[in-house]
C-alpha cells in the first residue's frame, strides 16, 4: 500500500465517508508535512496547522497530522479557502498549500467518483500551490496551559489566553463586549 492510500485511508475513516475533499485534504497534507521535512506516520510535537475553511479536507488533516483544536495545534481561520499552513515551531519553517486545481471546470461535470480517482492520481503541480511562508504566533496561541486568564466582569466566565477586551478599564469577554455570535433567549 502506497503512503497515500494509507493515509488516505485513515482521513476516509475519520471523516467517515470519500469524497473529493477527502483526496484534497490528504494530497495537500502529504505536501505540507513533506514540505516541511516532517513524516506524517510519527507524532510531530512541532507542528501547528492552520486551516482555511471549514469542510472535508480540514478532517484529512486533522486525521493525518494529529492536530486538534484541543492541542492547540490546528487552528482554524475562516477564509473559505481549501488551504492549509504547516508551521514547524522548532525552527519557524513555514508553508501553505492551497488547491490550485487547473481542471476545475471539467472536474465539475463528472461523476464523484471518477473525480476522486482523478484527484488521487493528478500530478500535484496539477492541483496544488505551494509556497513558503512566514508566521508569527503569538505566546498565547502555542500548545500548553492558559496564558493571561481574566474573568469577564459581566458574566463572570473565565476569559483565556488574552481573548477578553478592555472596555473603560474592565475585562469584558467578547461577547457581553458585543462580538457574540449567539444571542440569549
Amino acid at each position: 500500500m502506497s503512503d497515500f492510500d494509507d493515509l488516505f485511508a485513515k482521513a476516509k475513516e475519520f471523516h467517515g465517508h470519500v469524497c473529493p475533499g477527502i483526496v484534497l485534504g490528504t494530497r495537500l497534507t502529504i505536501a505540507g508535512m513533506r514540505e516541511l521535512g516532517m513524516n506524517p506516520r510519527e507524532n510531530n510535537r512541532n507542528l501547528i496547522v492552520y486551516v482555511e475553511i471549514d469542510r472535508c479536507g480540514a478532517d484529512a488533516v486533522q486525521a493525518i497530522t494529529g492536530c486538534s483544536l484541543g492541542h492547540r495545534s490546528l487552528k482554524f481561520k475562516d477564509y473559505g479557502k481549501f488551504a492549509a499552513t504547516f508551521v514547524d515551531t522548532q525552527n519557524g519553517n513555514a508553508v501553505r498549500v492551497s488547491i490550485h486545481e487547473k481542471n476545475r471546470a471539467e472536474h465539475d461535470k463528472l461523476p464523484p467518483a471518477e473525480v476522486i480517482r482523478i484527484l488521487s492520481v493528478a500530478p500535484e503541480p496539477e492541483i496544488l500551490k505551494i509556497e513558503r511562508v512566514r508566521i508569527a504566533i503569538k505566546k498565547e496561541d502555542l500548545p500548553g496551559f492558559p496564558v493571561g486568564k481574566a474573568i469577564c466582569s459581566r458574566c463572570g466566565e473565565q476569559v483565556s489566553d488574552n481573548r477578553h477586551v478592555t472596555v473603560n478599564g474592565d475585562a469584558l469577554c467578547r461577547n457581553c463586549a458585543g462580538e457574540s455570535y449567539y444571542t440569549p433567549i
